[in-house]
């Protein structure tokens, strides 16, 4: 009952702080300038400024902030979440396709870095001032100065321009189009995780019971993996679920740099062609992706430590 109960308050809370954020963005991005009325008056010689008036009463835009949040929360909660200006399409089906291809191209580098980090974690954990271990070290504070934008030119001024093996754009379509950007996604990754892991796992193979184990005669791998890596396990385990939004982010990054047909392409061309609608859920959908990724990384840890107390 206890972990239910501790479950039920923490997505509790983060529904909250998302109905918080919500609001947040949907102010934020009503500071964008040029609502849709005025970029019509723009755009239509003919159109009055008595028309604008009218259209903006009959779309609630003369309202204040606090009556079009709500207009506009209850009509999300019905399954409406309005019109884009840029495609003329609903803006959930313009965003759920974008949204899977982001899944594909952050599933593929996520499950990359973990299958190469936490091995080389470990390793370096093991093996601590050797020459291995230094050049990793070399290796992760590299990656960790590199702007995940500059590696993508990089990238592609290497791989595509130069050498012509791999095009500088990128589909879903095409898996020869998906290496650059999973490889700049990460690289990007790499060095934070392994660094994460070999100072957990140092911290790990000092404790007195894997002192012990090792003095019993036990294998280093079985000390090692079955151990010292259950322990250090939490902590790394925090880390990859809070760092959620910030692989999220970064897949924005990349995805405009490839022009990959992804939430972050779609979001900048929102932000850039003034469509409120389509900004907004975009914008709303990262606050939940980080939200939803704090959430795991709580739950994760109370369960994987149980010194965490689910009260």
């Amino acid at each position: 009952m206890t972990g239910v109960r501790f479950i039920f308050s923490r997505a509790f809370q983060t529904l909250a702080a998302l109905a918080v954020m919500s609001f947040l963005v949907y102010a934020l991005i009503g500071l964008m300038p040029g609502d849709p009325v005025d970029l019509m008056l723009a755009g239509n010689p003919r159109m009055t400024p008595e028309d604008a008036a009218r259209l903006k009463e009959l779309y609630g835009l003369d309202k204040p902030l606090i009556e079009r949040y709500g207009h506009w929360a209850l009509s999300l909660l019905g399954g409406d979440a309005g019109y884009s200006r840029l495609y003329g399409l609903p803006v959930t089906e313009v965003l759920v396709p974008r949204l899977l291809n982001t899944g594909v191209l952050m599933g593929i580098s996520f499950l990359l870095t973990l299958g190469i980090a936490v091995p080389m974690g470990v390793f370096a954990a093991r093996r601590p001032r050797s020459m291995a271990d230094k050049i990793i070290n070399v290796f992760c504070l590299s990656g960790m100065s590199f702007p995940a934008f500059w590696l993508a030119l990089l990238l592609i001024s290497l791989f595509s321009v130069k050498l012509g093996w791999l095009p500088a754009g990128a589909t879903r379509a095409e898996v020869s189009s998906l290496l650059l950007p999973v490889l700049t996604l990460t690289a990007g990754g790499l060095a934070v995780y392994i660094r994460h892991t070999r100072s957990a796992m140092m911290e790990a193979l000092k404790a007195d019971h894997i002192k012990t184990a090792f003095a019993k005669g036990c294998s280093e791998s079985r000390v090692v993996w079955h151990h010292a890596f259950r322990t250090a396990l939490p902590p790394v385990v925090t880390v990859l679920m809070l760092d959620l939004g910030g692989i999220l982010g970064g897949a924005v990054t990349v995805e405009t740099v490839f022009a990959y047909p992804g939430m972050g392409k779609l979001m900048f061309d929102a932000v850039m062609g003034n469509d409120f609608n389509l900004a907004l859920m975009g914008f709303l959908l990262l606050t939940a992706f980080v939200l939803l990724g704090n959430f795991l990384a709580d739950v994760m840890q109370a369960f994987l430590d149980p010194r965490v107390k689910m009260a």
